[in-house]
């Protein structure tokens, strides 16, 4: 074992390596000013970044979690590396020759030689690979398959495809005379021992290298090309390794991963050729499982890599097939949901084609429309519960109902609720009182016999079924949806006497929230002051009781108005006609949903009183308008 690494060549080491580029590999990092970057922390989950970095010092700290030190802490803690491992890989990137102390040694740990040597027998494993496919005879098959696939040898170079010959040594004796042990292959996953000694893994396959976000080569997929293979399974994986983690690896990654974190959006394909397809028809944010389900570990992944400014916006867009395996895949996905905080939403190609299918058909920009016809996920996993019912008999209408509110019960983020009920309520054609009705009757019945959990299934009874315990109410008010509640929320505590004279029209419905309704109901019973009242806000925060809510006035009576500009009482007036406004579009949406279900020949009447009071809603929105005399109200 090597001695202790001199000094001099670590302080080198530091002195070359900026920190900031190497956590970039991980986590996507924004300017925060001051000479900071931010980003979300990848030791602890989080929406919001509090994970800092100080290039100049090179130093980072995460206000969350206390994480903190050097660029050789962050590798260490990241990788689950020695000091000595780390100081040695970031060496290698640097192109830095360590020398160590004659004498002592570190004590026990693991051969600080191993990843490096297991990296540079995957590097060597996939130059062999590319070889064999570009050049032999035996890769005849493989050629073929990836012609007809519609890929040119440009882009079986640029994903690295290889081929592993049928023979089943040759690989071996290729990295063994590069110097590689047995041990080291066999640990790699590059080989097995059988009673005749060391053969390759993979034989008569076609190869995808996978890789890490770094670009390293850490694996391979490999499909089957031929029917003597006595491996039966299409696709066979490299198995776990020390230096592969299938549940913490997404294939093209590395290709993809700048195109996502610049755009917020990333696709979830199902196969290594889906990827390839997609990036060939310009959709470079696509990446794939390798051989597992999207899980928690890959979620976090993409928090990382999707940062935007100070949250989390970005889109993560699965492809499904339109069968009813698809149906089941999104259903998994919808149960799964909430472990990342994306909009999740669902491309569906109606002929059932993935993206490698659909390019060779109709091209690269069928691929694109694909893409860009998604739609929510949980709209996918409605449509498919709704059509079994038919919709025209009151009775099914009502079975419909009862199984839809299933799927709004089962989501955890709280704020989606009210707005999948709405749309329950359109697409079954009933009211929208009565399915909120359904399913506070739901909720109710859940909270007299608590489960553990409930997942929404195909097919699920339309009995009594239990929902998740409701999570605290404040975890969610700080999400885009709400900023306008906070915003009225912010005029109205921090300037009660100038929102007393445009709040007469306020009501609960104005508040979406259980916490802004909470705090609006306590604010309606104290009054409004006359003038400036430095009292009436501790006499407001007394009278809350509840924590959260509590918490949030506190935050709503310091932080700044987003509109600093102008006169403060028409930032006021405009804050809480804005969010009168919203009230009323969502009263527009609801009124409009109903009447494409309304019949207007056999339900005349109704529907006549409907039109007319969509007039009269539509017309208090323009006085609204009027009266917002050029503030920031939406048009």
């Amino acid at each position: 074992m090597a001695g202790l690494i001199k000094d001099e060549d670590i302080q080198l080491v530091r002195e070359r390596t900026r920190i900031d580029e190497v956590i970039e590999q991980y986590v996507t990092l924004k300017n925060a000013g001051g000479g900071s970057r931010k980003g979300l922390c990848p030791f602890h989950d989080e929406k919001s970044p509090s994970f800092n970095v100080r290039p100049s010092v090179g130093s980072y700290h995460c206000f969350g979690c206390g994480a903190g030190g050097d660029v050789f802490k962050f590798v260490m803690e990241i990788e689950g590396l020695s000091f000595v491992e780390t100081v040695e890989r970031l060496a290698a990137k640097s192109g830095i020759t360590l020398r160590y102390e004659d004498g002592g040694t570190p004590g026990p740990r693991r051969d600080p030689n191993q990843r490096p040597r297991l990296l540079a027998a995957h590097r060597e494993a996939g130059e062999f690979y590319a070889g064999t496919l570009q050049s032999s005879p035996d890769a005849q098959a493989g050629r073929q398959f990836v012609k007809d696939r519609g890929f040119d040898q440009a882009a079986a170079e640029k994903f690295g495809m290889g081929f592993a010959p049928r023979g089943g040594e040759q690989l071996v004796a290729h990295l063994k005379g590069k110097g590689f042990t047995d041990d080291e292959l066999v640990v790699g996953g590059l080989a097995s021992r059988g009673s005749r000694g060391l053969y390759d893994r993979f034989r008569g396959r076609l190869l995808w290298p996978i890789r890490e976000m770094t670009g390293e080569v850490i694996g391979f997929g490999a499909r089957r090309m031929f029917d003597d293979d006595r491996v039966e399974a299409k696709y066979l994986n490299t198995s776990e390794t020390p230096i592969y983690k299938k549940s913490q690896v997404l294939y093209g990654l590395d290709l993809a991963r700048r195109s996502i974190s610049s755009s917020g959006q990333a696709v979830v394909v199902e196969g290594y050729t889906d990827v390839m397809a997609c990036h060939e028809a310009g959709v470079t944010t696509a990446v794939a499982t390798c051989g597992t389900a999207f899980g928690e570990d890959h979620a976090r992944v993409m928090r990382r890599l999707m940062l935007d400014d100070q949250a989390f916006h970005g889109e993560v867009i699965f492809t499904f097939d339109g069968d009813e395996a698809g149906q089941r895949a999104a259903i998994k996905t919808f149960n799964g949901d909430q472990q990342f905080v994306a909009q999740t939403y669902v491309a569906v190609e109606p002929r059932g084609m993935d993206p490698c299918d659909l390019r060779l058909a109709d091209g690269d920009a069928a691929v694109r429309e694909l893409v860009a016809s998604r739609i929510p996920l949980y709209r996918f996993v409605l449509d498919n519960m709704l059509s079994k019912y038919d919709l025209d008999r009151g009775d099914q209408r009502v079975d419909a109902v009862r199984e839809a509110v299933t799927l709004a019960s089962a989501i955890r983020d709280r704020s989606k609720v009210d707005e999948l009920l709405r749309e329950i309520a359109g697409r079954v054609g009933t009211d929208v009182d009565q399915v909120r009705g359904e399913h506070r009757r739901r909720v109710a019945i859940a909270a007299k016999a608590p489960q553990q959990g409930t997942t929404v299934q195909a097919g699920a009874p339309q009995g009594e079924a239990p929902t998740p315990s409701i999570p605290s109410p404040a975890v969610n008010f700080g999400l885009p949806q709400f900023a306008d509640e906070r915003e009225a929320l912010k005029a109205i505590v921090q300037h009660p006497h100038l929102a007393a004279k445009h709040a007469d029209d306020l009501d609960d419905n104005d508040f979406t929230h259980p916490i802004s309704k909470t705090l609006w109901k306590h604010v309606a019973a104290m009054g409004w002051p006359t003038g400036a009242d430095s009292n009436w806000l501790p006499r407001l925060s007394d009278s809350v009781s509840d924590d959260d809510a509590k918490r949030i006035l506190s935050i709503a009576a310091v932080e700044p108005l987003r509109a600093r500009e102008g006169n403060t009482g028409a930032v006021v007036m405009s804050v809480i006609i804005r969010l009168q406004i919203l009230t009323l579009r969502r009263r527009v949406a609801e009124i409009k949903s109903k009447l494409q279900r309304t019949n207007p020949i056999d339900e005349a009447d109704v529907y006549n009183r409907m039109f007319g009071e969509l007039i009269a809603v539509e017309q208090q929105l323009r006085d609204l308008r009027d009266r917002s005399l050029g503030g920031d109200v939406p048009s």
